[in-house]
């Protein structure tokens, strides 16, 4: 059987491409963090989130995946399920770290949202991205809150001093035998789930699915009657299509005059409360069920999801009350 030029270039291009990408990105976080745990480093970079953490109880194992979140939230989930396969963190913890590192990841993509916003709506896009930041805020304070009470304070008497590979024993020729062993094991068991789930995504969205459901989810919120008819338009291209296509709306409305500041940021914001859950699933959840058990990585979305959405709304509803 053979398949035309036209198909087997749109599948490269959207499908076995990404799947190697992707799988490239989380080998290369997975062998990081099987390095670092190797070289018991984990002390050493949870050091700088460290005070943070601690008043919510959360283990040095924690506080370095909050680090490396800063640079890669990949490698920061890698190396939460590491942790939480070998029994080093509970289940309790792995939720309340993995959301707790929302703040982070929000900064990773701070820079990109805030350059595409601000020469599209202009004043306004400093007021939305201060909304979402301060959603984020409110996430994380209020996840250190919850985990305060719900966690037992870590024991501190084991923390780990090690300056190098010859304290750890065996030189670094041992060490990094002991993570690539250790890479093997692992990755084996995130193919075997990321390869099926992602093309099982793949084959969903080409089907229509997750279109129908956006549309779906477009046509039914008139339960909002505060938004004006030029909101509806935002809101349904940031669910139908993507952030980008509601925010060129955006700007080409606020430019023509026929929308304010404010009904701006408010459908920004329903726009970006109802699509969150449509893209959780389709770009997600195949990564997470990569490097968790795909029903942890649906429990951690699930509860990710609802955080987000959660502290977005406070945040939509003090903006609407105030202004």
């Amino acid at each position: 059987m053979s398949f035309p030029a036209t198909t087997m270039l749109s599948l490269w291009h959207d499908l076995i491409w990404p799947l190697i990408r992707l799988l490239g990105y989380v080998s290369v976080s997975l062998f990081l963090a099987n390095l670092i745990e190797s070289l018991n480093w984990t002390s050493k970079i949870a050091a700088l989130a460290r005070p943070l953490l601690r008043l919510g109880n959360l283990s040095d194992i924690s506080s370095a995946s909050f680090t490396m979140a800063l640079f890669s939230g990949i490698s920061a989930n890698t190396m939460l399920s590491e942790a939480y396969e070998q029994n080093k963190i509970s289940r309790k913890e792995l939720i309340l770290a993995n959301l707790f590192n929302s703040m982070p990841v929000y900064f990773l993509h701070l820079p990109t949202v805030s350059f595409i916003t601000a020469p599209m709506i202009k004043g306004a896009a400093i007021i939305y991205v201060g909304l979402t930041f301060g959603a984020a805020i409110l996430r994380t304070f209020s996840i250190l809150i919850i985990s305060r009470f719900i966690l037992p304070s870590p024991e501190r008497k084991n923390e780990m001093k090690v300056e190098g590979p010859k304290e750890v024993g065996g030189g670094w020729n041992a060490i990094l035998q002991k993570s690539w062993t250790r890479f093997k094991k692992r990755i084996r068991s995130i193919i075997r789930f990321t390869i099926p789930i992602y093309i099982a995504i793949f084959w969903l969205h080409k089907a229509g699915i997750f279109t129908s459901m956006e549309k779906m989810m477009a046509t039914y919120f008139s339960f909002l009657p505060w938004l004006t008819p030029e909101s509806m338009g935002i809101i349904t291209l940031q669910i139908a299509a993507e952030f980008t296509a509601g925010l060129a709306a955006a700007g080409a409305l606020l430019q023509a005059g026929s929308m304010t500041y404010r009904e701006i940021i408010l459908a920004l914001l329903v726009g970006n409360i109802l699509s969150s859950p449509i893209r959780a699933i389709r770009h997600q959840f195949p990564y997470y069920a990569g490097i968790f058990q795909p029903k942890v990585a649906a429990e951690l979305i699930f509860y990710n999801q609802i955080f987000r959405i959660g502290s977005l709304m406070i945040m939509g509803s003090i903006y609407y009350v105030l202004s």
